[in-house]
């Protein structure tokens, strides 16, 4: 058996030592059964690719990889998975706000036959504005999206082989791969644990890739903004209806000697908002068409520390 341990890295240069040597002391030397880690850096600003290297001199079982820019975690972590050649595969972040042990009870799930294992919070120590987001986010994906996602939601997973290629399959742009994992289907368990505060470095998850989690996981999973869509054209054209009937019977009644001016501005303008609202949502969708159909890779791979000439020729990569 093989595990393999795939860690995106953006800007946590601070954090790779202490995070190999809690892997080190907690996984790697109480383990029988071999394992790699594949460290990707997403396009970094930081020095976090040398100490990367550094670490990779150390121990001969770490493969590096540099993306050529931040291509974002969904990408990063693509890249991880289409590398690795364990057996299994734990997808965890390199901010050490999730327990380590955490990989060996997975696999020990994993073992007892599960294909997908998931890490799910019963609690964090983050702040308000945190634990705000997240629950509105996972909220809003259990209601409206996918059932079967975790009330406090999940980063940290295991994945089998089986599900590993399934993801390579898809191969999907403009998406989260939480949402993926669930559709997939696959037979699931999971582990819980409370997520301590960051005490290294500056967390990057920042509120406009917030919001681009929400909006990818809404288009990509759901077809809520299509139904509110049309609900809502339908609602304007009932009301414009009413509305027409009311001044029709009004003005047959000689109750409308001069007609509204406020009236017909206030209805043209709420028409115009309703249109552009509607046109906004058919555009992220023709976008993601769009996107897909220029096939671009969805990362480029700018040094394969394991490739002497640092060139790499996955699907996915220049």
């Amino acid at each position: 058996m093989k595990l393999s341990i795939v860690i995106p890295v953006y800007y946590n240069a601070e954090n790779l030592i202490p995070l190999y040597e809690d892997i080190k002391s907690k996984i790697i030397d109480v383990i029988d059964f071999d394992y790699e880690i594949i460290m990707v850096d997403d396009g970094s600003g930081d020095n976090s690719y040398e100490v990367m290297k550094d670490l990779r001199q150390k121990d001969e079982n770490i493969h590096i990889y540099r993306l050529s820019r931040n291509f974002g975690s969904h990408a990063a972590i693509l890249c991880g998975l289409s590398k690795c050649t364990g057996d299994c595969a734990v997808v965890k972040a390199a901010d050490l706000q999730e327990p380590t042990q955490l990989i060996l009870q997975m696999y020990e799930k994993w073992k007892a036959g599960a294909n997908v294992v998931l890490a799910v919070r019963d609690g964090r120590d983050e702040g308000k504005s945190q634990t705000f987001f997240a629950n509105m986010y996972y909220g809003m994906i259990r209601k409206f999206i996918l059932s079967n996602m975790p009330k406090q939601g999940f980063d940290v997973y295991l994945i089998d082989r089986k599900v590993i290629d399934v993801l390579m399959a898809l191969d999907e742009k403009n998406s989260a791969l939480t949402g993926q994992i669930l559709w997939s289907g696959f037979k699931t368990d999971t582990v819980s644990y409370h997520r301590l505060a960051r005490e290294i470095g500056k967390s990057r998850w920042t509120l406009k890739k917030k919001v681009r989690l929400v909006s990818d996981t809404l288009y990509s999973f759901s077809v809520l903004p299509i139904k509110i869509v049309t609900i809502v054209g339908m609602l304007s054209l009932i009301g414009g209806i009413i509305w027409a009937i009311v001044e029709l019977v009004c003005k047959l009644a000689g109750m409308i000697d001069v007609s509204g001016w406020t009236t017909l501005f206030i209805f043209n303008l709420m028409s115009f908002g309703i249109i552009m609202f509607s046109v906004g949502i058919l555009g992220e969708y023709i976008w993601r068409i769009f996107d897909v159909s220029r096939d671009r890779p969805a990362y480029i791979v700018e040094d394969d520390g394991d490739s002497p000439d640092n060139r790499s020729y996955d699907r996915r990569e220049i």
